[in-house]
């Protein structure tokens, strides 16, 4: 028999002290091996109190395998005050520090809107544009062309004025040329920019009309202007229903497209009029659209206005021969002159529409009353 105590639980040890296949356990692992890594330390069992620890030192089995070592990956965190371990060595889950939550940033508020009186509100990036302005300080929303335009507007009468006993060919040069602004500043006015479509098929509506008059004798006019005027509402329509927009933009792409060509196909009636009464007529507007860009006051203007169309009017008489009943012919003219004018002016339009519906509709709203007087006072 050895010296060695026999080992009793040595036969019931499924495990035995037999040699490890993977050579990673068993008594004979070797830490040394592994420079960074230290033989973990493992607290001491408490002594039996019925046994002696030395009789028994050999009988004790003592299990040598590898464990995980905290220190060599996870660090504790930094704090005034340890943390607490257990009996087993490691850190007890302990909640974070307040110093150590991360604060909360809110998001910063939107930038401020400002509200002027009266007025909606708008972003403080954009300014007012000068409708809202006149708005919220509760003035008219009512801006006249004023006096550069009014001078075009003359220019433009004076070609009508000196082409007309001429000859229906050669008025019609000047005629064409207020239909082209008449239709282009009619869809500005209201907005609708760039028309192209629109613009060409309400200008192609006043040349068809200038051909249908051209072609026929003055006396059907009427029919020709009408005839002229249904086709083109009809190719309006049919040009809206093939658009892709909304119903709403739609039918006020219709008003808009309507309202051109009407007022296009009208200004043809320059040529279907008396010359004498298309040279009084051009007087009376160029007259009152001088006089309402004076510098006078807003209720004495107009009435300054009419007085002079229809002092026009009776010089353009005398030069014709129709007598002072062209005063008459001046004075109407020249209300139609002022109606275009108050058009023109709506809601603090831009400078392309004082330029272009300022000069031509006063001309454009006096040709069918300058047919129907000359036609009448001739």
């Amino acid at each position: 028999m050895s010296d060695q105590h026999h080992n009793p639980y040595q036969q019931h040890d499924p495990y035995g002290q037999q040699q490890d296949p993977y050579g990673s356990y068993g008594s004979s692992y070797d830490y040394g091996s592994y420079p960074h890594q230290q033989q973990p330390q493992h607290p001491q069992p408490a002594a039996w109190p019925e046994h002696d620890p030395a009789q028994h030192e050999s009988m004790t089995q003592t299990w040598q395998t590898q464990t995980w070592d905290t220190s060599t990956w996870q660090q504790p965190l930094v704090q005034d005050d340890p943390v607490p371990q257990d009996s087993y060595g490691s850190y007890a889950s302990q909640p974070m520090p307040a110093h150590q939550v991360p604060a909360y940033e809110p998001e910063p508020a939107p930038a401020p809107l400002v509200v002027a009186a009266g007025a909606e509100p708008a972003l403080a990036e954009r300014p007012m544009t000068a409708a809202e302005k006149a708005k919220a300080e509760g003035r008219a929303q009512i801006l006249s062309p004023g006096f550069r335009p009014a001078l075009l507007t003359t220019v433009l009468a004076a070609l009508l004025a000196a082409a007309a006993p001429l000859g229906r060919p050669a008025l019609a040069v000047p005629v064409v040329l207020l239909q082209a602004v008449t239709a282009a500043g009619w869809f500005r006015l209201n907005g609708m920019w760039p028309a192209r479509q629109g613009i060409a098929l309400a200008f192609l509506g006043g040349v068809a009309a200038d051909i249908g008059l051209l072609a026929t004798d003055a006396g059907q006019a009427p029919k020709v202007v009408l005839g002229t005027l249904g086709v083109w509402v009809l190719l309006v329509v049919v040009l809206q229903l093939r658009s892709q927009a909304s119903p709403d933009e739609r039918l006020y792409g219709l008003t808009a497209a309507t309202g051109s060509a009407a007022l296009a196909v009208l200004a043809a009636g320059h040529l279907a009029a008396d010359h004498r009464a298309v040279v009084t007529g051009a007087l009376g507007v160029a007259a009152a659209v001088l006089a309402r860009a004076l510098p006078l006051p807003s209720a004495a203007s107009p009435v300054v206005a009419l007085i002079a169309a229809a002092g026009a009017g009776v010089a353009g008489g005398s030069l014709t021969g129709l007598g002072a009943s062209a005063a008459l012919l001046g004075l109407a003219a020249g209300a139609c002159a002022l109606v275009g004018l108050h058009v023109a002016s709506y809601d603090y339009p831009s400078r392309f529409v004082h330029m272009t519906a300022g000069v031509a509709l006063p001309l454009a709203l006096a040709a069918p009353v300058v047919y129907v007087l000359g036609r009448a006072l001739a």
